[in-house]
């Protein structure tokens, strides 16, 4: 087994998503603040704060019904999550909220200390288990690489859920049905999707991006699984995706991400069985799919997406 293989599931995570943060601090010295007054509005009842392709940053989502809201993702700490209930107020004075995030990560779900006692936190239970598993470790290693990143981090912690799900969990907001769905291990173990069946808008948080190399930024993520999630987000036919980052595009996002991990899967199978360790595969498939994906972003996390596939390859 190789070194990278046998590391515990925490350290890997970090390594993982450490090296991750650290180029976008080298490339990208913006600081990971949600922007105030930049809410679009998507659909009828669907509004989102952009990122502006800010790393750290999520597209925030508010889902408005006639009795209730639905947040999507509450920026990074507390003062990230006070600029996300301010932008709610904008569009929604509903008493009645629900807060979910997309996976566990800090800049998803560390801002849910700005809404009220009331609010209910709504979580899957495969999430709760990242919380468990890997608590703070990710934000201790994010405030660690900048002073903002440890002021907005300070006193952070994950609010105890309010309902757990398994599977599906269906809110229902006054007119309008949003369907969550937890679909990993794909970029976490617990990545949860938001269908809001009313206006065909599906906020997809890392499992769909636009235009960069799906990241595997979890020891339990797996080609297998994701294809599986891409082949039940597939029969939805959104109008709208919104990714946990970048830019928001239509359903042929996730036939791209299909086809790009499908290439993946089959090529890094082929170079297996022939003979091929996992360190040949990465370097063999890297090169292919910078070829056959002109202009996609984050290029070097396609090694770990192979030696996801060549793990659940089988023997040569």
């Amino acid at each position: 087994m190789s070194g990278s293989l046998a590391r515990s599931p925490r350290s890997s995570i970090l390594l993982v998503l450490a090296a991750g943060a650290a180029l976008s601090a080298q490339t990208t010295p913006t600081d990971p603040l949600v922007r105030e007054n930049a809410t679009v509005k998507v659909s009828d009842h669907v509004y989102v704060i952009p990122d502006a392709n800010v790393p750290l940053v999520p597209n925030v989502g508010f889902i408005v019904g006639s009795r209730a809201t639905l947040v999507v993702d509450t920026g990074m700490g507390l003062r990230n999550g006070q600029t996300v209930a301010r932008q709610l107020a904008k569009v929604s004075t509903h008493d009645e909220l629900y807060v979910v995030s997309t996976h566990f990560h800090p800049e998803h779900a560390l801002g849910e200390a700005a809404f009220p006692p009331t609010a209910k936190i709504v979580r899957a239970r495969t999430q709760q288990q990242d919380i468990d598993e890997f608590g703070l470790s990710l934000a201790e290693t994010f405030a660690s690489r900048s002073a903002v990143n440890k002021q907005l981090l300070d006193g952070a912690r994950y609010r105890k859920a309010d309902i757990v799900f398994d599977g599906e969990h269906i809110i229902d907001l006054g007119g309008v049905r949003v369907r969550l769905m937890a679909l990993g291990p794909t970029h976490t173990r617990g990545d949860t999707v938001a269908w809001v069946e009313t206006d065909r808008v599906l906020f997809t948080g890392d499992i769909v991006m636009n235009g960069t190399f799906v990241a595997f930024a979890s020891p339990y993520s797996s080609v297998r699984a994701w294809l599986a999630a891409l082949d039940r987000l597939t029969p939805l036919d959104p109008a709208r995706i919104v990714p946990s980052h970048g830019e928001m595009g239509d359903a042929s996002l996730i036939a791209k991400d299909k086809a790009y991990l499908s290439a993946v899967q089959n090529r890094t199978r082929a170079l297996k069985a022939g003979g091929k360790s996992a360190d040949e595969c990465i370097a063999i498939v890297t090169g292919e799919m910078q070829t056959q994906f002109p202009g996609w972003t984050n290029l070097p996390r396609v090694g770990a997406a192979v030696r996801s596939a060549f793990a659940e390859a089988g023997p040569p």
